[in-house]
């Protein structure tokens, strides 16, 4: 995998789990990272030990978020080479049981938000040539009782994520997915909102599905969102990779 030394990379939802593993790799090959979060504790206490990351408080559901974190990376570094929208959202509900709440949420987070961030990130990403690294979910494609809200989300990022990379190939931007199996984050009690038997229930349903017998960590995920954005990789755009222990196929 190429060096990133002298590229700047925004991470959002980089404060834990898959997004957080990823700017620690991307910072370990060189490059200056800026993650979002909304818990500006928690950035702060990431960047007081990794020299190479700059933490920026912004909900990923907030309108306003996009202009606000491109514009602190490029007012502290001056460019944008890679925009890895990783924040997500979530909910496990039958069709029934559906409101307004909760389908604005899952869609400001997992759908608008990524469209708007991309949106201004796109004029300094021409300047660089840049990549765009969009977060799927196995159930983007695999579908699922009582996530219809959620995966039909993804569904939406890998239509874009297509979309976006021939709209922007004359640029030399590129613009890729990955969708993520089940992984060991808080993403079931944070932003599912599942009790912990619920948790332990879904838990043992997915590891029981996935063919190669386990849940996935953040370390398996995040080396290909580097693969994706390495500059090595020039020829590879408008693609979905699926690294979920092969449970989209089962």
């Amino acid at each position: 995998m190429s060096s990133f030394e002298g590229k700047v990379v925004i991470v959002t939802g980089g404060g834990a789990g898959i997004g957080l593993a990823a700017a620690k790799l991307f910072a370990s090959r060189g490059a200056r990272v800026l993650i979002t979060g909304r818990r500006a504790n928690v950035l702060q206490e990431i960047t007081s030990t990794n020299p190479n990351i700059l933490g920026f408080a912004a909900d990923a559901s907030d309108p306003d978020a996009a202009s606000k974190t491109v514009a602190a990376a490029i007012d502290t570094w001056g460019r944008l080479d890679v925009l890895v929208n990783n924040a997500g959202g979530g909910a496990i509900q039958p069709l029934g049981g559906v409101d307004i709440k909760t389908i604005s949420e899952v869609y400001s987070v997992n759908v608008v938000g990524p469209i708007l961030l991309t949106a201004v990130a796109v004029p300094h990403l021409v300047k660089t040539k840049g990549a765009v690294v969009n977060m799927s979910s196995t159930f983007g494609s695999k579908v699922a009782s009582g996530l219809s809200l959620y995966g039909s989300s993804k569904a939406a990022i890998e239509y874009l994520t297509r979309a976006w990379a021939i709209e922007l190939a004359p640029f030399g931007i590129r613009v890729n997915a990955i969708a993520p199996g089940p992984v060991e984050t808080d993403f079931l009690r944070e932003r599912m909102r599942l009790t912990d038997e619920e948790i332990k229930a879904v838990k043992d349903q997915e590891t029981r599905r996935i063919p190669l017998g386990r849940r996935g960590d953040p370390s398996d995920v995040a080396p290909w969102m580097l693969a994706l954005a390495d500059p090595a990789t020039t020829w590879v755009t408008g693609q979905i990779i699926a690294v979920d222990g092969g449970l989209v196929n089962a």
